[in-house]
């Protein structure tokens, strides 16, 4: 195990846990992660055999870019060995195989199972079949909690703090897991939360009446009305591919779009931040500000799991 002394010490043992749901971390275990994403920096650029002799495996049930290449150049950079497939084409899943099956196959394969699935509950199904870890890497349109920890990295690393920010949530609040995961993860601040979307991509009931009980939550059809007060304006795609509706889609599609002309508008501190992949609800005039933290964004997930990673490993 290496020793890494980074602020306090965690507060539970992470060795062996599975992670489904940013609402199953405290705090202080959120802050431990961070800590350690911190920590993984030089080891990112250098390498490390931290993790080596193990496996890991990745089931993307949905397309990917950037979580599973980022997962795997994590596991890389740490010395370990990934494997796994992108999509269901080609394997048994084509034959009728279920989840929990595949999910006791594939554990004999790797030490640990990363997710991805479109169905809600996916994630932690798999992590009550599997005997090895489990993380979710998006679950339908619940949650996807490495990207909420991703996020939280991004903000402390860019602003220097996530106590005292005022962040945006701006777009497919209702379909987007992304918002839901960190949603729940900034409710452990003390944060103001703006919620920006139309009347029928409103965040989810659920996630609402958790949040807005811990931080103050203002909902709003208006980003140009609040781009004035926002510290983090994190815009989200609407997700074409979540609607049963195509015509409830074509109704909201388009609803915001930021521009650099639109930013000059925002405080001089403010980042701009998204998920990815964007379509057109930031347009490339703003890639050239000091504002735009998108592409930052993606290079932080690389450091973010490889501590995450790390610890449930329980190789730091």
């Amino acid at each position: 195990m290496i020793q890494l002394v980074v602020g306090m010490p965690p507060t539970s043992n992470f060795a062996g846990r599975d992670i489904v749901s940013v609402r199953d971390l405290s705090r202080s275990e959120i802050d431990h992660i961070l800590d350690m994403a911190e920590a993984m920096e030089p080891l990112a650029k250098i390498g490390s055999d931290m993790l080596h002799g193990k496996i890991m495996a990745t089931l993307f049930y949905e397309p990917s870019t950037r979580t599973k290449l980022s997962f795997e150049s994590a596991m890389t950079r740490l010395g370990g060995t990934a494997l796994g497939f992108a999509e269901t084409k080609g394997t048994s899943v084509e034959k009728g195989e279920n989840l929990a099956d595949t999910v006791r196959v594939v554990e004999n394969y790797a030490d640990v199972l990363v997710v991805r699935h479109p169905l809600e509950g996916a994630a932690r199904m798999a992590a009550e079949f599997s005997r090895v870890p489990v993380i979710n890497a998006g679950s339908g349109a619940e949650e996807h909690p490495t990207q909420a920890l991703l996020d939280l990295y991004t903000i402390k690393k860019e602003l220097g703090a996530i106590d005292g920010i005022s962040i945006g949530l701006i777009g497919d609040l209702r379909y987007g897991r992304t918002v839901h995961s960190l949603a729940y993860a900034l409710a452990k601040y003390k944060v103001r939360l703006v919620l920006i979307s139309p009347e029928i991509l409103r965040m989810r009931k659920e996630v609402l009446e958790e949040v807005s009980k811990k931080i103050d939550v203002e909902e709003t059809t208006s980003l140009q009305q609040h781009l004035k007060e926002l510290d983090v304006i994190y815009m989200t795609r609407v997700q074409k591919e979540r609607f049963g509706d195509l015509a409830e889609y074509e109704k909201v599609k388009g609803s915001y779009r930021l521009t650099s002309d639109e930013l000059a508008r925002a405080k001089k501190s403010s980042i701009v931040m998204h998920p990815l992949p964007r379509v057109d609800e930031i347009d490339s005039s703003v890639d050239s500000t000091s504002h735009a933290k998108y592409f930052p964004q993606v290079g932080n997930g690389v450091v973010l799991r490889m501590g995450l990673l790390g610890l449930v490993f329980g190789a730091i």
